[in-house]
Parts: structure tokens; sequence; C-alpha cells
């Protein structure tokens, strides 16, 4: 059994050892290893197939002036015997070029002033989404079609481009699917020796919210069509008991075993999860996407031109280099750290500041054998993947539970090339994916040695989300929340910026605190602090602290018992307490919170599978106009004239709120400014 995801050596002085996929060297060894320059892994050529300018219709952003797009691909290569790359699942097992070497390529796409002089110098590298870019959208609020900003509209509040940034994307997942311009990177199928396939179990999880899906689409093809060597299992809650569909109730649908399907063409079941466990063959060496996100970075900031001699377009334009995400590639950067890729082929730092939004404290299922980048756990989905795995903090340290010590930030710290990093999460981070384990210890008391060079920062009452909210209920069962992080996000990239440059300290982390009552647990009702609302349910649903053994060679990235055994639920499971509202107490309250017009959670129900919860989802549920309209209700929140006097009182403290967080750093002007317009455009207390 195995506390974490993956095959690597840890930091040993005070840290023990762990297992690594193809090595099985000490830790000096390992770290002498790292320090003496001899990694061969880089880009090699890369290719340039467009160049556009101006862009944005030619839109000038002040000094910076014009901005071009630049789009290719990178072509890489790494040496599997290298030890910053032979923790890469299954690299031996890829195959080799001449020179001994693994290869791999990549897309690029470059949005830069087009006199890089004027820009500010810095890349923004946005680690995307399943090959989208919603960390762009999210800065700049604006709606872009197949991830191609073009148009001047697709510049939104042109925040990045007014700041000086140049823009990187790279393709790095191998779950991407290619189409409507995201970002993909090809790696090579991993063989035997003797160059037969590979062979082995593999899981997928069918979670339908439909009457009509009838095909589930397996990531590997399927080994043998020999249907006694699988078995789909349905249930509807994750700790249910699975039922087996009989053999002769399910089929493959093709001969390539690529899908399966109900018998007769019949729909699957709205509301169900539906596993199935099969031999898979023909494994991607998916962790070369650590490797690309590593050589493509470095590559722009420091290299002059490829091997050929085509330019770096970015030649000796950027002095620092920051990461942006949205949760699922924040996890790839966990991982990222924790597995040394920070640290370039010279020994140099690639990343100089990381700022992760909704990464929660848990990695990604990226490399393994019969790896799926795009699984995502959370309280009713992909509960039997290897997600919920530690280290769930970048501090170095024991845990109990497992004997084990260690940190994601143990390599990096060897080498001397961690970045500076700012976690900041939503609340539904904390019930959708059990978070606060990444805060507290397995006692579940609070965290103090928090590393010098993390701000860990918790946005109040917010959902797993981005640039523009939700709309409706969809699949939950109430209004799914309105908003969004983006203006908390563009003050926390100042500050990085000024953090990583000058050196001025950031503001301090901001987290529900065990010890000051505001990390609780999610029953009883009365003591999390959510209201008794009509029609609203609350049960306290959220993912707990699983513990899985999925087999002996995890250690290797390789899973041999799927679903994997639970062997019990060691770990706290803590959520945000709320005030009487039912809004969050600690953290970032964002003006909407603060001086709110709703109630908004982090957490949802779904409208089926019994209660459970809602994925990704909030909640905002409304205060009553008037006081006799909440009394009829039985609605213990005051209303909207009981708390605002009139509607110069509500915009006076929609104001006073923003400009309180732009005092604490964590609000820019623009955006107090626009703050104060909605309020104004309201019609609360008119």
């Amino acid at each position: 059994m195995r506390h974490r995801t993956d095959t690597r050596t840890t930091l040993m002085a005070s840290i023990s050892s762990l297992g690594v996929a193809t090595a099985s060297a000490s830790l000096a060894l390992g770290l002498i290893a790292l320090s003496s320059g001899s990694a061969d892994a880089r880009i090699t050529r890369i290719e340039i197939t467009k160049v556009e300018k101006p862009v944005f219709d030619g839109t000038a952003f002040g000094a910076v002036g014009q901005y071009e797009k630049i789009v290719g691909r990178a072509y890489g290569e790494v040496d599997p015997k290298d030890p910053r790359n032979a923790v890469i699942v299954d690299i031996a097992n890829a195959p080799k070029n001449a020179r001994g070497m693994v290869e791999y390529d990549t897309d690029v796409f470059i949005l830069k002033p087009i006199d890089l002089a004027k820009g500010n110098h810095r890349l923004w590298f946005e680690v995307n989404n399943r090959g989208n870019m919603p960390a762009y959208e999210s800065m700049t609020e604006a709606a872009v079609d197949d991830n191609n900003p073009t148009k001047a509209a697709d510049a939104g509040n042109g925040f990045l481009m007014r700041q000086g940034f140049t823009i990187l994307e790279t393709g790095w997942d191998i779950s991407a699917p290619k189409g409507e311009g995201r970002f993909t990177i090809r790696v090579p199928v991993a063989k035997n020796p003797d160059g037969s396939p590979i062979v082995g179990p593999s899981m997928e999880e069918f979670v339908v919210d439909n009457a009509t899906t009838k095909r589930g689409r397996l990531t590997y093809p399927a080994a043998t069509l020999d249907k006694s060597k699988a078995t789909l299992t349905v249930r509807t809650r994750y700790e249910d008991a699975p039922v087996t569909v009989p053999a002769d109730k399910w089929q493959y649908t093709d001969e390539k075993g690529t899908s399966i399907s109900l018998a007769s063409d019949a729909a699957f079941e709205n509301g169900k999860l539906y596993t199935f466990v099969y031999q898979a063959k023909d494994p991607l060496v998916g962790g070369l996407g650590f490797a690309a996100l590593r050589d493509v970075g470095s590559f722009l900031r420091n290299a002059k031109a490829d091997d050929a001699g085509t330019a770096n377009p970015l030649a000796g334009g950027i002095q620092y280099v920051y990461t942006a995400c949205q949760s699922q590639p924040c996890r790839t950067l966990h991982d990222y750290l924790w597995l040394g890729f920070n640290q370039d082929e010279t020994g140099k730092k690639v990343v100089d500041g990381i700022s992760n939004w909704i990464g929660g404290s848990t990695g990604i299922f990226t490399n393994f054998r019969f790896g799926q980048a795009g699984r995502t756990q959370r309280q009713h989905i992909a509960r039997w993947f290897p997600e919920f795995q530690g280290p769930f903090t970048n501090q170095v340290m024991l845990d109990p539970i497992t004997g084990k010590t260690d940190g994601r930030l143990a390599r990096c710290t060897a080498s001397n090339t961690c970045p500076k990093i700012f976690e900041t999460n939503s609340a539904n981070e904390y019930w959708s994916k059990n978070m606060a384990v990444g805060l507290v210890d397995t006692k579940g008391k609070d965290l103090t040695n928090m590393p010098d060079n993390v701000r860990n920062y918790f946005i109040s009452s917010m959902f797993h989300g981005g640039a523009f909210g939700a709309k409706g209920k969809g699949i939950c069962q109430q209004v799914r929340s309105p908003l969004t992080p983006n203006a908390i996000l563009r003050a926390l990239i100042v500050d990085m910026d000024e953090w990583v440059t000058k050196g001025t300290e950031p503001p301090a982390s901001r987290v529900p605190s065990a010890s000051k009552g505001t990390l609780v647990s999610p029953l009883p009702q009365e003591k999390q602090g959510f209201p008794k609302l009509q029609g609203v349910t609350y049960n306290g649903r959220m993912h707990d602290g699983d513990l899985f053994d999925f087999g002996p060679d995890f250690d290797k990235g390789i899973m041999t018992i799927l679903p994997p055994k639970h062997v019990g639920t060691p770990y706290p499971a803590l959520v945000p307490k709320t005030d009487a509202d039912g809004n969050d107490i600690a953290g970032i309250r964002m003006p909407d919170v603060a001086v709110p017009v709703a109630t908004y959670t982090g957490w949802a129900l779904r409208a089926n599978s019994g209660d459970d919860g809602c994925d990704g989802a909030g909640q905002m549920i409304p205060f009553a106009k008037t006081k006799a309209e909440r009394m009829m209700n039985n609605d213990p929140r005051p209303s909207l004239e009981e708390r605002y006097t009139s509607h110069a009182d509500y915009v006076s403290k929609v104001s006073a709120a923003a400009a309180n967080l732009q005092q604490a750093r964590l609000l820019l002007d623009e955006d107090v400014q626009a703050y104060a317009k909605k309020a104004e455009a309201s019609p609360v207390g008119k």
C-alpha cells in the first residue's frame, strides 16, 4: 500500500526513503546526481507555424503597445537514465531514438508584445486545463472561442496585456482531447523489452447525469474482448455496495475494444456511477507532461535557439516566469514540484512563482501506468482513483497514518529551485476534496510550520469556479452560485510579482482554523453553523479521509488492485464554519460575501443520486426582500430591508468592504471601482 501517487525518492535527513519507479539508489546518491548537471532534457527543435500581428484587432495596451500571436510546436527529448527523468513511470519502457533519448512533442502558443522590450519581461505560463485556458479567461474575463484569443473582445479587460505579460500555453495532458484549439502533447506508448504490448488492469468510471448516454469510452484499448476478463458494476453513491452488471447485459462496441455499451443499446441509468475494470494495453508515458512543462519553460526563458538554429521567439526577453492554473493543472503543479521538475538540465530554476487556484491538497493521476490525468475526485465522483494520496502538504512532515515522511517541496528544497507559491482555494475544495488535510495534522490540529515561500488563501463561500460563475440549477437542487474569484486572483498576481522581484512580503495567509473554531466538522449542522432554511437540504455530505490499497506495485506507479481495497477512513474531515447567514466566516470575504444579498455556499447537492454532492458547484440562496416575506417562510436570515436602510447604505457598505480588501492588497483599484459601480446599479434598497 502506498500513501502517495507516484514513484520517486524524497529528501532524507529527516525524511524516510520512498520507492522510485526505475531505481532503488539511496537518497544521497540521488541528490548527488541531481546536483551534477548531468541531465539531458531539453527542447531540440521548435517549429513556428503561424505568426499573427497585430492580434486583438490591433488593440494597443497603453505603453506596452500591440500584441502578436506565435503558434507552433516544440520537440523535446529526455534522457531516461538521468535521475531527474527516471521518476517518470515507464520511461525505461519507452522507445528511444539513436541517442538513447525518449522524445515527445507539444503545442506552443504565445501572446507577446510586438516590441518585447516594452513588456514587463515576465512570462505568464498558464498550465492549461484539459487543453483549455480558463485561467486566462479568469484574468481577462474574456470568453474565448476555440482557445484562440484573436479578436479585440478576446482580450477582455486586457489585464494581462496592460501589465505587459508574455502569455504561454503548451500541451502537457495526454488526456486532453484534440480539437477546438486545445493544447495537446504527443508522448510514446510504453512497450515490453521484447516489443510486445504492455497489458495490465485499468479502471473507468462513467458518471451518468442524463438519460441519453449510451457509450462509455475507454481511455486505453482493451487487451482482450473476453468479457470474463472484465467487470462492470453500478451504484448510486460512492459508499454503496456495487452491483455487478451481468456479462450478457453489456458489450464492447467495436473490435478494437475502445468503448462499451449496455445490451440492446440501452441508455445508462440516470444518476448512477458505473465502474468498469478490465485488462488494458498500450499505456502512454504520461509523466512526460511534467518534462514538457519544464523544458518548454526553460527553453523560452534561457535558450537563444534550437539545435538547428531556429531562434527562440522570446530570446533575452524573459526575466521571471510565473505559472497560473485553475483546478486540475494546479494538482499537476503539486506533482511537478514534488517530482523535482522545477530544475532544468543545467540545474536552474524554471518557475519563479506559482499561483494555484482551486488545486486543493492533492496531486494528479498522471504519472502512472494507465494514468488518466482528466480524473478528478469529488465527494460523489472518482473516489476509487488515486488522487487523495499524501503528501498533502508543501512542507516535509511525518504522516503517522502511513509512517511516511514526505512533502511536495522536498526535491526543490534539496536543489534550491523552489518557487514562491500561492495556494488559493474555494470552500468547495474542503467539501468536495477534503483539502483541510493540507492544513491540519492527522488529529485535526492546525499545522504551524508552514514554509516561508508559501501562502495559503481561502476565498470564503466560493465554489470550484472560474471566470463566469454559474447560472441556473443544472443538475443541482438549488440555483448555483454566480460568484467569481477573478478580482482576487488579479490582485494576487501583482502580489506575487512584487514578492518575487522586490522581496515584498505578500498578504498573510488567510484560511479557516481549527484552533479558532472556523474549521469544523460538517455535522451536527448546529456546530457547522449553516441555518435551517425552508426547502434547502443540509446533510453534511463531504469527501471523507479515506485510505486505499492499490496493490504492492503502487510505489512503481502500477496499480494491481482495482477497484482498490478500502482500508479505513483515518484522516480528519473538516469544513469552514459559517455565520448565521450560512456564509463562511474565515478567509478572504469578497464584498459579495461581506455585504451579502444571499447565502453563498461552496457545496451543493444533486437533484438525483440520493442527495449526494453536486461536484464543484455551490449555491445561491437569496435573502427575502422584506421582513414580512422572511417571516412567512420561517427564514432566520434578516431580509434585505432589515440589513440595509437605503440604497446608499448598501452601496456605502460594499464600497467600504472593497476598500478594506484593497488596503490588504487583495483587490486592485480598478476592481474596487467595479464593485462600487455594480452596487450602484443594483436594485438593493431602491
